[in-house]
């Protein structure tokens, strides 16, 4: 198994980071619902722009992340997401080398 790292940075007003919170907690449970493909996450802030969260995922591997790419549209939490974030800065996967 070759796990797969995701990173994504994106803006939230300040008013909405606990709910993103709350929805990104929501949406997780709701990809592992069947099986578990996202083993583990951080969300992070950052430390001088209160505004950009970034979630740091580790995938089962890349195949469970084109999984969910496909079924996205269909996750109950994915509308209520993609309403409360903003600017989507950067956002990539990545294996490891070592």
């Amino acid at each position: 198994m070759s796990l797969c790292y995701e990173v994504a940075i994106f803006d939230v007003a300040e008013s909405n980071i606990a709910r993103v919170i709350e929805v990104s907690l929501l949406l997780f449970k709701e990809i592992n619902a069947d099986t578990e493909l996202i083993l583990d996450y951080k969300i992070l802030q950052k430390t001088n722009a209160a505004e950009q969260l970034c979630w740091q995922l580790t995938w089962r591997d890349q195949e469970a992340v084109k999984f969910v790419a496909e079924r996205w549209s269909s996750y109950p939490s994915t509308p209520a997401l993609e309403a409360l974030v903003g600017e989507k800065h950067y956002y990539g996967h990545f294996s490891s080398l070592i």
